[in-house]
């Protein structure tokens, strides 16, 4: 959830430590929005590992999809540079792992 105080303009007299002026104060506002934005991103992505590791622990009929949507949302983390590219890379070879071993009894 978004709060309004973090989104409301911010004059030079409010910023300590930068320069007083109006692009600095513009600066960290922007900064701030991005940050919350990159937030709800790691969020939503947490929630969609975790949602495969459920499904792929509960040997769900699902669990191919539910792999395949998280390695793109994994993928598009990346190239938003949410994720380090070599920790998505990690994280979908977790994934993959995880599957596989828990399909070969199948």
């Amino acid at each position: 959830m978004v709060e309004y105080h973090m989104l409301k303009k911010i004059g030079p007299q409010e910023v300590k430590g930068l320069a007083n002026t109006k692009s600095a104060a513009k600066r960290v506002l922007v900064i701030r929005k991005k940050t919350l934005r990159n937030n709800m991103r790691k969020s939503a992505l947490r929630t969609a590992i975790r949602k495969c590791r459920e499904a792929i622990a509960a040997n769900s009929e699902s669990a191919p999809e539910i792999l395949k949507a998280t390695i793109k949302a994994i993928d598009k983390a990346a190239a938003k540079n949410i994720l380090h590219k070599n920790t998505a890379a990690r994280k979908k070879s977790q994934l993959v792992r995880a599957f596989n071993a828990a399909t070969a009894g199948k």
